[in-house]
């Protein structure tokens, strides 16, 4: 199956830290990594004061279902010193959320897939769409491609 995770930093070495995740996830069982897009540099998301982001997104071919590859995120932003009982939407070390997986559409507590907002977050899309701009976002009818075009197009 494939899947495509948003990763983000804004604290500390934002690139290292990266890095240092997609290292973690690509060494995880029952996952390898196949393609990192290129990391940007992003305003933040939300009311708290902070600094600028990094974000990109990474594919991955796994075989885990959407439930324990969210376990296994979560596991690798507490080893990279993630804390989660800040503010929503407030300054982290690291940050990764499940965008898509494979063709799956999950609305459990805990899990949303695909990521709720992520048609209108420029931040995952056009990273997202540099490693799979015709790929049909589950649940709905647009390309990733799509959804950035739709995106520049109300904010001109």
């Amino acid at each position: 199956m494939r899947a495509y995770v948003g990763v983000g930093a804004n604290l500390g070495d934002r690139e290292a830290t990266i890095g240092r995740a997609i290292d973690l996830l690509g060494t995880a069982p029952g996952i390898e990594v196949t393609a990192v897009s290129l990391l940007r540099e992003t305003d933040p998301w939300g009311p708290v004061e902070q600094p600028r982001y990094l974000n990109g997104v990474v594919e991955l071919e796994t075989r885990l279902e959407p439930r324990a590859l969210l376990a296994v995120l979560l596991s690798v932003e507490q080893a990279l010193g993630r804390d989660r009982t800040g503010e929503r939407w407030g300054p982290r070390t690291i940050d990764l959320d499940l965008l898509v997986h494979d063709g799956l559409v999950v609305d459990e507590p805990g899990l949303t897939v695909p990521h709720p907002r992520l048609h209108e977050r420029r931040f995952a899309l056009e990273p997202l769409a540099e490693l799979a701009p015709d790929l049909v976002v589950p649940g709905r009818t647009e390309t990733v491609q799509t959804l950035l075009d739709a995106l520049d197009a109300g904010s001109g």
